[in-house]
């Protein structure tokens, strides 16, 4: 049997409510049938996690860390301090998000993205990997999100996007192409637009 929870790779003051899996393992570590080949997962100080989240094994997460409830991080997840994911939240592994971090509620992050500091991501975001999922191989390249980037709620954002620093992405919005540093991207699909000198200001997470 697989011990899913050690408490030395939890730091201290940190909340796990009930029905938590931590060091959950992936499949190939499952078909060994031996613990010994578990990547612990870490947690820092002060974190909080919600009823019914699961978290891989080999996931490194720092402090302050808050989740709601029922959120999947998946293996080989770096998340940085002071990061919140909201409830029903998929982060399907292989992924660097960094510190100062909003992710809202029923936000999905597939494999291979990397988000910067200081970052806010509303509620129903989806991000994609792969341009011709099962028709046709391809390179499999997520979002890399810049530091101070707001993306509002119901966006999508289509494979191996750049958005640069600062940008803003508007509700809704279907981003099919990178988005410069400090403009928004409205619409569906979205234009490119200049963005507001008040917005011009790094999100205060």
């Amino acid at each position: 049997m697989y011990k899913m929870i050690n408490t030395n790779y939890i730091g201290k003051n940190s909340i796990i409510d009930n029905s938590v899996i931590i060091n959950h393992p992936t499949t190939e570590i499952m078909k060994h049938d031996d613990v010994n080949v578990l990547e612990h997962t870490t947690i820092g100080e002060n974190a909080i996690i919600r009823s019914n989240s699961v978290i891989y094994t080999d996931v490194k997460i720092g402090n302050n860390f808050r989740t709601g409830h029922n959120v999947i991080i998946r293996e080989k997840t770096t998340i940085g301090n002071n990061v919140l994911i909201g409830t029903n939240t998929i982060i399907d592994g292989h992924t660097t998000i960094g510190n100062n971090i909003s992710i809202q509620g029923n936000v999905y992050i597939p494999t291979n993205v990397t988000i910067e500091d200081n970052v806010f991501i509303g509620p129903c975001v989806v991000m994609s990997n792969d341009k011709y999922p099962i028709r046709k191989k391809s390179d499999i390249k997520g979002a890399m999100i810049h530091k101070g980037v707001s993306i509002g709620a119901n966006s999508t954002l289509l494979p191996n996007i750049e958005i640069g620093e600062g940008a803003f992405i508007s509700a809704g919005a279907l981003v099919t192409k990178d988005v410069p540093p400090w403009k928004l991207a409205i619409g569906f699909p979205a234009k490119i637009k200049e963005l507001p000198q008040y917005l011009k200001v790094l999100n205060n997470i």
